[in-house]
């Protein structure tokens, strides 16, 4: 103890340097706390994504109606583009002359230095002045200090403004204060999971996650994945591209990520021949017929690779106890049929000639090539594994912050309420404990690239879709039966007890207290979108649990009913956002991109939180104390 003391004094080598930093952290932990935001389920949504922090879920139309008043709706709206799509909303002036524009944006000019000094008024003016753009800091610094000027300085403000106006600098200081405004709404950013699939552009999301300071992810699903391939895993490789082919998503792995798929494009023509089953989901593109067939057949090359290498790691892992899912082993070539629960259904469109019935699961030479050449390319993606490299570092399965805890999916659970026992590696898990075996086990796989087919390799795909996974949530996944088995009833996927007894107060404090957190924390929950058209409610257990998805991805809108959800949690309480469906960019700077649909007050604090009363906070306080007690002790350091 004596050696951190030693270190913390040269640190701060005089009492006054100590008595100057007790005072700003303790001035810190009486400011309100930072508004935290709360995504989920992405799903490569980029641009409604995009727009959501532009806008701040809404939150920037508020504090500009608060800030100002007196202001117009038309005029509020106006201010509203400018601050979203600074850049955009100037560029598309076309009717206006160039000094016309100069005169709108010096009229505005003085409303957004107000609305930075309102909105970061409960920070302190160091973290302001850190997130200024190098290029405008002193400017911008001088202009907040003297935006209401007396009469002593007025002109000096003046000679400011109109020295970037000659300079043809107003506009790029403009996009300046906008962009700080936008950075200012948002302290402190949550993602519970699934940023990838299904949308085109999830490697977009990724790159703005990455510009956050102060942000958590929760994997999701359709995460680990993508964290499997970059691993080692094969079969997560194979699944990522299977998906990619069926959601019309390959531009994003060739094109984006750099990753050649053409031995396996050349191999899905050379056996497949397009199905009905493996048609594209487009939600709403425009394909020739060539490209829909290139992604047909490409589905059903991954799909029947997938189905292979799944036989071969669930007898690999007899611990995984997924049997029920090794279906190719319970196929009957003579009759067409397979055995599924003890009911035998008719296959169509399955590429009997394509096995070898004496080993069904067997990979060939070619096709062994073939996978070791794709895992190779997936492994040395520079932007991918920047991207991966992001999930690890700031991801977990769960996270617990300032009375939230955080998960996608679920906790596995049986009928009565009793966390499910997992057996893993000679462990019973449950609860806690099995998340945190599941997290640390990935986390080795990812140091151990070059093992394919380890334990730690093979759970990612548990995780995908094995019945005691936290991400998935169900007894299996019918993947095989809905390409393959025309009756419906074989495609039913039963879920977890988890989602019907969430509902229950008393199972959400249980679980609340299984992460060590009392009756006054909340659960965040995504990964199951809220049908809002047929009167579910996204808030449950009397507002212990909030469920977050609501349908961002545009193919489960007709489902919901709405876009998505925001839970906000500021110094005044937690309040759920609903989302409309966001239509253009184009749409917005018109004035018709309003997506706030409903809005929701999940819980109201007496007293405004402050600093001091956050997991942050509390880190300051114990710092305060160090300082304290070394002040105390000076001479003897």
């Amino acid at each position: 103890m004596s050696n951190y003391y030693s270190l913390l004094k040269e640190k701060f080598p005089t009492k006054s340097s100590l008595v100057t930093e007790m005072i700003n952290l303790e001035a810190i932990c009486h400011l309100p706390k930072g508004t935290e935001h709360f995504l989920s389920d992405l799903h490569g949504e980029y641009q409604a994504f995009d727009y959501l922090l532009r806008n701040s879920s809404g939150t920037i139309k508020k504090k500009i109606q608060e800030c100002f008043p007196e202001k117009k709706a038309q005029e509020i709206d106006l201010l509203c583009q400018y601050i979203y799509y600074p850049a955009e909303k100037i560029n598309s002036n076309t009717d206006l002359s160039e000094a016309e524009l100069e005169a709108e944006l010096t009229y505005f000019l003085p409303d957004l230095l107000q609305l930075v000094k309102y909105i970061g008024g409960k920070y302190t003016r160091s973290k302001v002045r850190k997130m200024l753009p190098a290029d405008y800091a002193y400017i911008m610094e001088e202009l907040l200090t003297e935006e209401q000027p007396d009469k002593n300085k007025e002109s000096y403000y003046l000679s400011i403004v109109n020295k970037v106006t000659e300079l043809k600098q107003l506009e790029n200081l403009f996009i300046a204060f906008a962009n700080l405004i936008q950075n200012l709404s948002i302290d402190y950013l949550h993602v519970v999971g699934d940023i990838y699939d299904r949308g085109q552009y999830p490697d977009l999301i990724m790159d703005k996650l990455m510009t956050f300071k102060n942000i958590d992810i929760q994997w999701g699903n359709h995460d680990i994945t993508w964290m499997g391939a970059v691993s080692g895993s094969l079969i997560c490789m194979v699944n990522v591209i299977r998906i990619a082919a069926r959601y019309n998503s390959i531009e994003l792995i060739e094109d984006r990520y750099g990753i050649s798929l053409r031995r396996l494009i050349d191999y899905s023509h050379k056996y497949f021949t397009p199905k009905k089953a493996f048609q594209p989901i487009l939600d709403g593109a425009t394909l020739s017929e060539d490209d829909k067939n290139l992604l047909n057949c490409l589905q059903q090359a991954t799909a029947f690779l997938q189905f292979k290498l799944e036989n071969q790691l669930i007898k690999r892992r007899p611990e995984f106890d997924m049997g029920a899912s090794n279906l190719l082993e319970k196929i009957n070539p003579q009759t067409g049929e397979v055995k599924i629960s003890g009911h035998s259904y008719k296959l169509e469109g399955f590429p009997f000639d394509l096995i070898d019935w004496e080993n069904p699961a067997a990979i060939s030479k070619e096709e062994d090539s073939l996978l070791r050449d794709l895992i190779y390319r997936f492994q040395h993606s520079q932007r991918l594994l920047k991207h991966i490299d992001f999930l690890f570092s700031k991801g977990s399965i769960y996270q617990i912050s300032n009375k939230h805890l955080l998960y996608h999916g679920c906790i596995p659970m049986h009928k009565n309420g009793d966390f499910k026992s997992i057996s893993m590696e000679g462990k019973v898990l449950s609860g806690k404990s099995l998340m945190d075996f599941y997290q640390a086990k990935i986390r080795q796989a990812y140091q151990e690239p070059d093992c394919h087919e380890d334990f730690a390799t093979d759970l990612f795909w548990y995780l995908w879709c094995g019945e005691g996974s936290s991400l998935f949530g169900k007894e299996r996944m019918t993947t095989f039966e809905r390409y393959y088995v025309n009756d419906k009833k074989s495609h039913e996927e039963i879920k977890n007890p988890y989602y019907s007894l969430r509902e229950r107060e008393d199972i959400c404090h249980r679980i609340l207290a299984e992460f060590t957190l009392d009756a006054s924390s909340h659960i965040v929950n995504g990964h199951t979108p809220v049908k809002e058209k047929t009167g579910e409610l996204p808030i449950k257990a009397n507002g212990k649990l909030i469920i977050i998805d609501g349908g961002l991805a545009k193919g489960y809108q007709k489902k919901t009913g709405i876009a998505g959800y925001t839970l906000i949690s500021n110094s005044y309480g937690l309040e759920l956002v609903a989302h409309k469906p966001f239509t253009s960019v184009e749409d917005v700077l018109q004035g018709k991109g309003d997506i706030i649909f409903i809005k929701r007050l999940v819980e109201e604090v007496e007293e405004r939180t402050l600093v001091k009363d956050t997991d942050n906070g509390k880190k300051l306080l114990n710092e305060i104390a160090d300082l304290y007690y070394l002040y105390q002790h000076f001479e003897d350091y």
